[in-house]
């Protein structure tokens, strides 16, 4: 509109009248260019060409697209970009077919399971040996995912699950990319819902711009929009005149010598405001997630040992991998084949971690245990990462829960901003937030000089010193922001990367004096896992002993001798073996005899002579 500058595909803001002074022209300023243009000063004249990322020409720039029908019909409008929207956005063995802008999931042929979350191979059902029951119409479900079955008679009633959408075999969930949702809405949770609750900071103003929630600071504040705005302080006009005084930028922008420029992990246009790479998940890729306002791969430290971790639809799926089992939160270990015994359908389990088998007319059915969501063998906890909960709620334990509670000082109040419990002072109080607040003392305006720190207009944990008539303000140690919303590094677990935790305020390892002696740590998910050195046992968060060796059992196969009379038994390579003694005959098992006791043992030609048949004659 006439009068108004800025980007129009985010907002426009009252375009500031220069007062004239006889100075120097400059042709850009204000830009002939339009909007998404950038102008150069070229001797005199104003040079315009569209700025990175738009295309057109001046003083039409304009993204690459701004709704899906602008792209073409096997890419969707993500960011002003036509992307592949597949990446991240099915389950693990499913695959990705665009049709018309939109990702279908669906698992290949032979698998079944969930698309968007597991495909696994169809499992082959046990021949009964019992009596053959009656038949059940919905055993194997005809009705595709995110459905129910009921029989009815011998016939299979197909209807979606509450929360999907569609008609069996095709149920789906209600949204699964921003662009399945009205332009005032994003995708959350498979849902299409208002993204604003939670994306701003106190004082601050939500609107929804095709998805994306647009945060600015409310009348009369100032600040970052995304955690807080503060009253604009009113100062006296400076002596000297100073192109940064008031500043000519946006909120989350630097001015330097009335130049603007974003702050560090911020975008957009300075001159209307800076936002930071990401609120939610919606604004990343879907395989990376929102964390502290920047898009991050939120597998490392989020799966057990031994365990694979995918993302899909910004969700880090741990499973384990093929041979192995357990927890993928925890550990996965090898499996190792039971002797054969009958057959059991739930041992092994087919169901998945964190499930429960049943047996049920000789076939295993499968369920989640308690505490855990979703469908076997993909049960998992309510959340791992605080971008699976709302914006208002954080992951504590596994749950979103309110970060709140217990995080904020006496007489302070707390708002959720993105997941991140933000302390402040009431109106009429001052102090440390994160410790207590009091009421501001009224005190007499003495007449001495005026300190431009006493009060300090820096917020709670900054700094204040004079330059000149001005505050120059600054974040104390150990303290990040940028005042007045000088925090510290963490105040809950949530705010670290999961290979740490939040200890005294700081995001620092959890492992130095958690486990026992003989012991090694690893951190899963901001937790340290204590777990014995090979070659020992006992409790890894007090102490490790070694393995004691079991003495080997020394064979003695000859004691007692296994040897009949008049046999001797003879050790050889762990066994015994049994001989007759010299000049004894039989079985040594049973008992050996001499050759002969009396003559008529002997041949009628032969004669016993000690113990053997000999001939007589010799000698008479």
């Amino acid at each position: 509109m006439p009068g108004y500058v800025g980007n129009p595909f985010v907002s426009c803001t009252v375009q500031e009248v220069p007062v004239t002074q006889a100075t120097v022209v400059d042709p850009c300023n204000p830009s002939p260019c339009g909007p998404n243009s950038v102008c150069r000063n070229n001797n005199g004249q104003a040079v315009c060409s569209c700025a990175p990322e738009y295309q057109g020409a001046p003083p039409n720039c304009r993204p690459e697209c701004v709704v899906n029908n602008e792209c073409p019909t096997n890419r969707a409008c993500y960011k002003f970009k036509c992307t592949d929207p597949c990446p991240g956005t099915c389950g693990v063995d499913a695959q990705c077919q665009v049709i018309n802008h939109n990702p279908i999931c669906s698992c290949r042929a032979g698998l079944t399971g969930d698309p968007f979350i597991r495909c696994f191979p169809v499992p082959v059902q046990p021949t009964p040996t019992t009596q053959q029951e009656p038949l059940d119409p919905c055993n194997p479900s005809p009705c595709g995912p995110f459905s129910e079955c009921r029989a009815t008679g011998t016939q299979p009633s197909c209807s979606c699950l509450p929360n999907y959408t569609g008609s069996p075999p095709n149920c789906r969930p209600e949204c699964v990319v921003n662009t399945d949702c009205p332009f005032t809405q994003a995708c959350i949770s498979e849902k299409c819902r208002d993204p604003c609750p939670g994306s701003c900071g106190l004082n601050a103003d939500c609107r929804v711009q095709n998805h994306i929630p647009i945060c600015t600071c409310a009348a009369g504040f100032s600040g970052d929009p995304f955690s807080q705005c503060s009253p604009i302080v009113v100062e006296d006009p400076p002596q000297a005149k100073d192109p940064c005084n008031p500043s000519p930028c946006g909120a989350n922008a630097i001015c330097d010598n009335g130049a603007c420029t974003c702050q560090t992990n911020y975008f957009g246009d300075p001159y209307t405001g800076c936002r930071p790479e990401c609120t939610m998940n919606s604004d990343c890729p879907r395989n990376r997630a929102c964390s502290n306002q920047r898009c991050i791969d939120p597998c490392p430290g989020t799966c057990g040992s031994g365990a694979t971790c995918d993302v899909i639809n910004h969700i880090p799926t741990c499973t384990c991998p093929s041979g192995t089992s357990g927890d993928p939160f925890v550990a996965c270990k090898e499996v190792r084949l039971p002797a054969a015994a009958p057959v059991d359908p739930c041992s092994p389990s087919p169901c998945g971690p964190n499930s429960l088998c049943r047996v049920n007319n000789g076939v295993g059915v499968c369920s989640c245990q308690s505490g855990f969501v979703g469908s076997p063998p993909s049960c998992r906890p309510e959340c791992v990462v605080s971008a699976e909960c709302p914006l208002t709620q954080a992951c504590l334990n596994s749950k979103c829960r309110d970060p709140c509670p217990g995080t904020c000082g006496q007489n302070a109040r707390c708002q959720v901003v993105n997941h991140n419990p933000i302390c402040s002072c009431a109106a009429g109080n001052t102090g440390d937030p994160f410790r207590q607040c009091f009421p501001i003392p009224a005190t007499p305006v003495p007449n001495v000089p005026t300190n431009p720190c006493q009060p300090s207009p820096c917020g709670p944990n900054a700094d204040c010193q004079v330059r000149g008539d001005s505050p120059a303000c600054s974040c104390l140690p150990n303290y990040i922001g940028s005042p007045p919303n000088c925090r510290p590094e963490c105040t809950i677990n949530p705010e670290c990367s999961s290979q740490l935790a939040c200890i005294n305020q700081r995001c620092a390892d959890p492992c130095p004096g958690s486990c026992g002696y003989n012991a090694q740590c690893s951190v899963v998910n901001h937790t340290p896992v204590c777990s014995c050195n090979a070659g020992h046992t006992g409790d890894p968060f007090t102490g490790c002993t070694p393995v004691q060796a079991i003495p080997q059992e020394v064979s003695t196969p000859c004691t007692p001798s296994p040897c009949g009379a008049n046999a001797v038994c003879r050790e050889q390579n762990g066994a015994g073996a049994c001989t007759c003694l010299p000049d004894n005959i039989g079985n040594p098992y049973e008992g050996c005899r001499p050759e002969c006791t009396l003559n008529t043992d002997c041949p009628s030609n032969r004669a016993c002579i000690r113990n053997k048949c000999q001939d007589p004659c010799p000698g008479t």
